[in-house]
């Protein structure tokens, strides 16, 4: 059977009544658990994020003139990048930084719409992205152990850890043997689970959901209202480079949409169109004081598996979320969330995270029998991981990630016997190969 004979709604098809409910919901649902994760890692307003993420989809969409179906959450590559702005700006600087991000994008778009996408290709081939999105992952391995292990004391609980463990061990059993809608969520699945759990060992504090007023405004962090904006350099150093590899994430999920859908939206409505609408949503998150956002490869799974690509459905997505951020009873209902349960989700996620950059690696055949292979992912791996600084002045420093992605890049395009620029970044899958990583 071909694609378009298999195509429940096309794109731009209106659903009735009922399936726009149903199905949007079940796109708010697959994007849930990872955008309330990131906020709550980072410090951030977990209500925020939910209002930024369907208010970027809603420009998303609207940027792309209604021809992409896709949805935006939070990003876990600048989770990093925003504990260490927040630290040195507080959350005011991590949203200058977060915008700056996003002009990234808006600059990047143009380029491409100028000059083509091949360009991007020759800074940001496998061997350079595979090893920064490992980095990605296993540099946050500490953080998701600790939260795990670790009481409200910061001191290590048996206690707590099996509340970790019984959302790890729910979240493993629903990814790997349930079928359908459900294996679309483990994540959501994994944090209820282990929240029950946490109810009967006695580590929830409940009160604040009984006391929480049903209708809340989020904790925005708008600029000129709570904070005053201020450009630096070391923020900006923090931040900006991790777009080199949300971006390159952001062109693999385009030619995934492309495939599964069976569109080629690299040339309509363009890369371009669809790096401005992701940089936009950024930006849309920035001004609220929310974390930056990308397209979300679990929505990617839900439209491959439902085949309706409507973007009518991803935009009722969009307006749940923005309403459920208004909602105080479900904000609250989330902050009271255990710390081991989040880290329980997050031990698994993050693993993903850094063995998505091997499989990238992989996929595209990339030697690391070649010299020139070997060295640069080497240095990406260590200088990450090991959160290497480079410190110019007080007030300008490169951390971990950011260093590694512009040492990366730098290797890349120095070293001799670079390959000849090819689609490589840009796979065209097969048929069986649809679902979104």
């Amino acid at each position: 059977m071909s694609k378009d004979s298999a195509v429940v709604l096309d794109i731009n098809e209106k659903p009735n009544p009922f399936m726009w409910i149903t199905l949007s919901f079940q796109h708010l649902f697959a994007m849930f658990g990872a955008t309330i994760l990131v906020p709550f890692l980072v410090g951030l307003d977990p209500a925020v994020a939910l209002v930024s993420s369907g208010l970027g989809t809603i420009a998303f969409l609207l940027i792309t003139r209604g021809q992409v179906p896709a949805y935006l959450g939070s990003s876990f590559a600048f989770i990093v990048p925003l504990i260490a702005a927040q630290a040195v700006g507080g959350p005011g600087g991590a949203m200058v930084g977060s915008f700056l991000a996003g002009l990234v994008y808006g600059i990047v778009a143009l380029i491409i719409k100028a000059a083509g996408h091949k360009w991007i290709l020759n800074i940001l081939p496998p061997v350079v992205v595979g090893p920064v999105i490992i980095v990605i992952g296993l540099g946050l391995a500490n953080v998701a152990v600790s939260m795990a292990m670790n009481n409200p004391q910061e001191e290590y609980s048996t206690l707590y850890f099996s509340a970790a463990l019984v959302t790890l061990a729910a979240t493993i059993i629903a990814s790997v043997f349930f079928k359908g809608f459900f294996s679309l969520i483990p994540i959501l699945i994994g944090i209820v689970t282990g929240y029950l759990y946490s109810l009967m060992i006695g580590i929830v504090n409940f009160q604040q959901v009984i006391e929480a007023d049903f209708l809340k405004v989020p904790d925005f962090v708008i600029p000129f209202v709570n904070y005053t904006p201020a450009f630096s350099w070391q923020i900006a150093f923090l931040m900006v480079p991790v777009a080199v590899v949300t971006i390159s994430e952001h062109i693999g999920h385009q030619m995934v949409l492309s495939n599964v859908t069976n569109r080629d939206f690299i040339k309509k409505p363009g890369l371009h169109k669809s790096i401005l609408g992701d940089g936009a949503a950024t930006m849309i998150a920035a001004l609220l004081g929310g974390p930056p956002n990308t397209t979300y490869g679990e929505n990617i799974g839900v439209l491959a598996i439902t085949r309706v690509y409507s973007i009518y459905i991803l935009a009722g997505a969009a307006v749940f979320a923005v309403f459920f951020g208004f909602i105080g009873t479900i904000s609250a209902l989330i902050s009271s969330i255990p710390t081991p349960v989040m880290g329980g989700v997050s031990i698994l996620l993050f693993g993903i995270i850094a063995s998505s950059g091997l499989r990238m690696m992989v996929e595209h055949k990339v030697d690391l029998g070649d010299k020139r292979n070997l060295i640069i992912s080497s240095v990406i791996l260590v200088i990450g991981i090991g959160g290497a600084i480079l410190r110019i002045s007080e007030s300008f420093e490169l951390h971990g990630m950011a260093l590694a992605a512009i040492i990366g890049i730098a290797l890349n395009l120095i070293l001799p016997g670079r390959p000849k620029v090819q689609d490589s970044i840009l796979i065209t899958k097969n048929d069986n190969d649809n679902s979104a990583a």
